[in-house]
């Protein structure tokens, strides 16, 4: 698929910010700079070759590589230059800068200053780790250069906790840049780029992960099933593929993390079952793995939402492809790769009603935190879950005020994602139960439920596929 899709949201800031970045500004400092962040192949770097196509300005997109040293990404920068739209990219030719305070030089004179120019620098935190003084040259570059240049200087990375320090007050580019969040293609996005009906649309998310990659070589109007019929025979795909890649990046010598995430992913929540699931790693390492992970949005680490305070931490596999590619495609590559993707996809089927059940739960949230009719009720700042240590209750939705302790709850819900069962009074009279052990609920909190099937009772809110989707528009 060649067409662009979504990123309209993004888009459109890119734009707003160019132009301001045209010389007239009273400060006379035209120039802005963006620090844009998102998972990786989420299409960061092809939202941005798309903004530069459609402003047709002059341009220069460089990519830092972690396979590389300062002494590289100079001459690779310099390679880039020199083959850029830049009006003086002519500059860079024969140059051998010996630092980046040379090469950003270079760079602030090529840059035109009758129109507006755009500037890369993509996973600019390999850059950082190559040079840690990369960061504070680009910063009295930009504040003796680059911002009195009518230029957009574009900070692209795939490190979510390094991106965000960049801007933090202790660093040399605080409050230099706006920041800009990519996140992957939504629900609808995956709908309409696939022709889906709604329920079919969550399912293709639960397995891409909204990543374009994967979805390119989703045929269109295929359901789950046909789609991994057809997938699981190529070792070489962007679904079989990106996990490990993904991993490789963010994880490239840490290999007790890689075993921890590997037991999250598996199904394990707890931190006694990960410990276990993970061969028995002390406490220590463990604590150590499962910070590493959460301080790099890999993973998530949620406690029960109701107005009394719990300890009882579960963790997640933040990003949906990531963990479907947990579950059932990493740990069998090699089924995968001697051409037996017909066992995976076998083991999937087995698996697929009630792994999607758990999966589909952050997801459906997230929806209904969107929904602004016929969802959650106003005054509702925060949906989470709600579990004791023996499981009893468990409670898939829960709505309040703020979190993590709650001053109010707003609403109870369940989630019930069967293909044909819908919502009937014996899942009525559980919530009912279930309500009435939450901590802060009383019988006057509304009841919410959500079904794939649909809702067969009265007495609670019924949302569905539909409209979760619709939340996303």
């Amino acid at each position: 698929m060649d067409e662009f899709y979504g990123r309209t949201r993004e888009l459109e800031t890119l734009d707003r910010l160019l132009t301001r970045v045209d010389g007239r500004g009273r400060s006379g400092r035209p120039g802005r700079a963006v620090l844009i962040r998102g998972r990786r192949r989420v299409g960061k770097s092809r939202l941005v070759e798309e903004f530069i196509e459609r402003s047709g300005l002059p341009s220069l997109f460089y990519t830092a590589s972690a396979q590389s040293n300062t002494a590289t990404d100079l001459r690779l920068f310099v390679e880039a230059a020199t083959s850029s739209t830049l009006p003086q990219a002519k500059l860079f030719a024969g140059q051998t800068p010996q630092d980046w305070d040379a090469a950003l030089h270079l760079l602030a004179a090529a840059l035109p200053t009758d129109r507006p120019s755009i500037v890369v620098f993509d996973e600019m935190p390999y850059l950082i780790a190559n040079d840690p003084g990369f960061e504070g040259t680009l910063q009295k570059l930009y504040d003796r250069e680059f911002s009195r240049k009518p230029v957009l200087l574009l900070c692209v990375g795939s490190d979510l906790a390094m991106m965000e320090r960049l801007n933090e007050y202790d660093r040399p580019f605080h409050q230099r840049g706006a920041e800009m969040v990519v996140p992957p293609l939504s629900p609808v996005d995956v709908a309409e780029m696939l022709d889906l009906e709604p329920a079919e649309a969550f399912d293709a998310f639960l397995v891409s992960g909204g990543l374009p990659l994967v979805l390119e070589d989703w045929p269109t109007g295929a359901g789950v099933f046909d789609y991994l019929a057809s997938t699981l025979t190529d070792p070489t795909t962007a679904l079989i593929v990106s996990g490990e890649r993904s991993l490789a990046a963010e994880f490239p010598s840490d290999a007790q993390a890689r075993l921890v995430l590997s037991a999250i992913g598996s199904g394990e929540r707890t931190h006694t079952l990960i410990g276990r699931a993970a061969g028995g790693m002390p406490a220590s390492s463990l604590n150590r793995a499962l910070h590493l992970l959460t301080a790099k949005r890999v993973v998530e680490a949620v406690t029960p939402l109701s107005t009394r305070p719990s300890k009882e931490t579960r963790y997640y596999i933040a990003d949906p492809h990531l963990r479907f590619w947990l579950a059932f495609l990493g740990p069998h590559l090699a089924e995968v790769e001697r051409g037996r993707g017909d066992l995976t996809l076998a083991r999937i089927r087995a698996s697929w009603s009630s792994w999607r059940g758990r999966a589909v739960e952050p997801v459906v949230r997230e929806s209904l935190f969107r929904l602004r009719d016929g969802g959650v009720p106003d005054g509702t700042g925060v949906i989470g879950g709600y579990w004791t240590r023996t499981n009893d209750p468990e409670i898939d939705v829960v709505a309040a005020d703020r979190g993590p302790v709650a001053r109010q709850i707003t609403a109870v819900g369940s989630i019930k994602w069967l293909e044909r069962k819908p919502f009937d009074a014996r899942d009525l009279s559980r919530l009912h139960v279930h309500r009435s052990q939450l901590p802060g609920a009383s019988e006057s909190t509304p009841l919410l439920a959500v079904a794939r099937a649909g809702v067969a009772v009265d007495g609670v809110q019924a949302v569905g596929p539909a409209e979760l989707l619709a939340a996303w528009r």
